[in-house]
């Protein structure tokens, strides 16, 4: 006898994306009691994994990994969908809402080197691949000597090009790489107080149609309150900073009980100016503390770091 589906859930089709969803599918199927295949996945290529040439900051931005999905979701389609909360773009469509996020992994970079285990062991003029501003510009602040070249793709074909010599090293969120056990490819870990990580990373997000009631009650079933709090104050932090993949933004809150850290990072691409804003408040502030520190820096950075 066929399964009912209960939910199809909508997710990029990358092996990291695919695990993340079945991680959803999992977690769904287990907390209220229905086979692993009442929960569908439903594979949907963006944008973004179509587009290879180039950065995203040149192709139109981080919306490139939501954008399809963000249309099935409408569309009824899919019931939820799936994301790195680090690739959401600060706003989604009328009509979809963030219901939440997974327990946070692990917020910091992993360093995968093949000429050197670590970025201040590099060579002069050694080539790091990444597809990431902010990466980008923390490697030129710390190591203004050493080169960085564009390298986008999954992480295997990250991996495989620094394997093969095509680049030097390669900067990856430990997050991915734990949840694909590939782990002990990182030949070191970046300290988070000279590497700040990007907003959202290590959490995964799962978002649904704003009226769908029965689905947000299902989801509310499986999200974590402390990562749902982070985000909401690093996600107004950067949505008052207008984040956009054309500027280097870090930010991380870090929840303890009914207490709320936060500290956001603005960079000059070529690292030779940041801008640091730390807050501290209750879990009750989190949007406001984030909010306040993004406004701290607009009122402080020159209006050409920040491009949009």
């Amino acid at each position: 006898m066929a399964v009912q589906i209960r939910l199809r859930i909508g997710t990029r089709g990358s092996p990291l994306a695919l695990w993340q969803a079945r991680e959803v599918q999992a977690q769904l199927a287990a907390r209220h009691g229905w086979p692993l295949e009442a929960v569908a996945i439903v594979v949907i290529k963006t944008s973004g994994d179509m587009i290879q040439d180039r950065a995203l900051a040149l192709a139109g931005g981080k919306g490139l990994f939501t954008k399809e999905i963000d249309t099935a979701l409408l569309a009824g389609d899919v019931d939820l969908a799936v994301h790195s909360a680090k690739d959401m773009p600060t706003a989604f469509p009328d009509g979809i809402a963030i219901a939440g996020y997974l327990p946070r992994e692990d917020v910091r970079d992993a360093f995968i080197g093949g000429s050197a285990p670590s970025l201040m062991e590099l060579r002069p003029g050694a080539v790091v691949g990444t597809a990431s501003l902010r990466r980008q510009a923390l490697i030129r602040k710390l190591r203004p000597d050493v080169t960085t070249a564009l390298l986008r793709g999954n992480v295997d074909t990250r991996l495989r090009k620094v394997a093969e010599g095509e680049f030097d090293a390669t900067l990856l969120a430990l997050a991915g790489l734990k949840r694909l056990g590939l782990d002990g490819r990182a030949t070191s870990l970046l300290d988070l107080d000279s590497f700040p990580p990007a907003v959202g990373q290590g959490a995964i997000a799962v978002t649904a149609r704003g009226g769908d009631s029965a689905t947000l009650d299902a989801i509310a079933a499986i999200v974590d309150t402390p990562t749902g709090i982070a985000l909401a104050a690093e996600r107004a932090f950067l949505t008052v900073l207008d984040g956009s993949c054309r500027t280097p933004i870090a930010g991380h809150a870090v929840v303890r009980g009914g207490e709320m850290a936060f500290r956001g990072l603005v960079l000059r691409v070529d690292g030779s100016e940041s801008y640091e804003s730390r807050r501290a408040g209750l879990v009750s502030q989190a949007a406001t503390l984030g909010a306040d520190a993004g406004h701290d820096i607009l009122s402080r950075a020159p209006s050409d770091i920040l491009a949009h």
